[in-house]
């Protein structure tokens, strides 16, 4: 797989205190897959080097306001957890963007994620056409939701899609690897953040 670093994007999904953060209202059912791939030290080494190599940083964070009015009466699956355990509420701590990745100068942070699909109910595409982006590389929570739903769409939309397989957690281990083994690799090529990390170092090398 070719990649231009210069039409590549990282793009970060929910990596917020609520479920990246000791303390974070949903961060207890991710902890035990975010300990065993590492995937905070994971993303952050990719993200410093992916900066270097000149790809676009973006941060996806889902917000939503107080009472959760952008979401049915009565909501169900994932979203019903969200609403039940009052996580990503707009000002809060827990929906702030982890330390760790705090946004630099020059990334993007997308407005408007409401539901599972990042392209959904924001701009990206808009964003990522406009810088001429052809290549997106996905990581954050949850392997089998967010993760999954942004790659499956990348793919309908045409991009060149790579999932990082250690920089994504999900409730479970078996989610998690269910959705690397059988998912992925239908609608994106996955990678570790240290195969991703080389590519795009060796691409800028070369140009």
């Amino acid at each position: 797989m070719s990649i231009d670093p210069s039409k590549t994007a990282v793009v970060l999904i929910e990596y917020q205190n609520d479920f990246a953060s000791e303390g974070g209202a949903l961060h207890g059912a991710v902890a035990g897959v975010m300990e065993s791939t590492s995937m905070l030290d994971n993303t952050r080494r990719l993200v410093e080097q992916a900066r270097a190599a000149g790809a676009t940083i973006v941060h996806a964070p889902i917000t939503f306001k107080a009472g959760y009015g952008e979401i049915a009466d009565h909501p169900y699956g994932i979203l019903k957890g969200v609403v039940d355990s009052t996580a990503f509420v707009k000002g809060s701590w827990g929906a702030e963007i982890v330390d760790e990745l705090a946004p630099q100068e020059g990334d993007i942070v997308v407005e408007g994620k409401r539901g599972l699909d990042t392209f959904a109910t924001t701009n990206l595409d808009f964003i990522l056409r406009a810088r001429g982006i052809t290549t997106i590389a996905l990581g954050g929570f949850l392997t089998n939701c967010c993760v999954e739903s942004t790659m499956r769409s990348g793919y309908e939309k045409g991009y060149q899609v790579i999932t990082l397989a250690d920089c994504v957690a999900a409730t479970s281990e078996e989610e998690h690897d269910n959705a690397i083994r059988f998912d992925f690799p239908m609608f994106s090529q996955p990678m570790s953040a240290d195969e991703f990390a080389g590519t795009l170092a060796g691409q800028a090398a070369r140009s």
